[in-house]
């Protein structure tokens, strides 16, 4: 049996709780802002017009993403693979969310709001390395999301790591998914490569 109304839902679930309803706000208040200031990771979620989903990691050093006032996000666009599904998705329909994550630290901070991309020469100047362009949040909603999720998945203790061995390198994987003819990139490369461009 599916779920497929939200009376059938929420009968599953008691009411959110009044602090839950209350703790989201219309804008980033200093603790948020001091949030994005320490993150050095965060997941950037967009929609494309035909409903499509997208997920994006996006890092640097820490407050590689700036918060100039209460309303607003700047995120330096970096180097990727080119394929711009994020881009893309904000020039078709300006929906965003984020995720902020602190390492060592179980809450996130979570944001949702409007995009643009901006080459505003005042805005590529924030920045120590000037990206190619500016991803400008207009925040609408701010949350500090509970710890429950990264404390039952224990995802900053050391001895829950994973070696990179127990998995076959990207370009083995890459390699068998497009069932290329060409030797596979070794760990060694891809790392090489892109030290290049970080």
């Amino acid at each position: 049996m599916t779920l497929d109304t939200l009376d059938a839902l929420r009968a599953l679930y008691p009411p959110a709780k009044e602090r839950a309803l209350r703790k989201q706000l219309d804008a980033l208040d200093p603790h948020c802002r001091r949030f994005v200031a320490m993150s050095p990771f965060v997941v950037l979620a967009s929609r494309g017009t035909d409903g499509t989903m997208d997920a994006s990691p996006r890092g640097g050093e820490p407050g590689f993403v700036l918060a100039p006032d209460a309303h607003t996000l700047l995120l330096p666009d970096a180097s990727g693979n080119n394929r711009l599904d994020t881009l893309e998705n904000i020039v078709a329909t300006g929906a965003i969310g984020m995720l902020f994550m602190l390492p060592g630290v179980d809450e996130t901070l979570r944001v949702n709001g409007s995009a643009r991309l901006t080459v505003d020469p005042a805005r590529l100047a924030l920045f120590p390395r000037a990206p190619r362009l500016v991803i400008e949040v207009r925040v609408r909603e701010a949350y500090l999301h509970c710890a429950k999720a990264l404390m039952r998945s224990k995802l900053w203790d050391a001895g829950r790591q994973v070696p990179r061995s127990a998995l076959p390198t990207m370009g083995e994987m890459i390699k068998d998914q497009t069932r290329d003819e060409a030797p596979a990139e070794s760990q060694a490369q891809m790392l090489a490569r892109y030290a290049e461009d970080l």
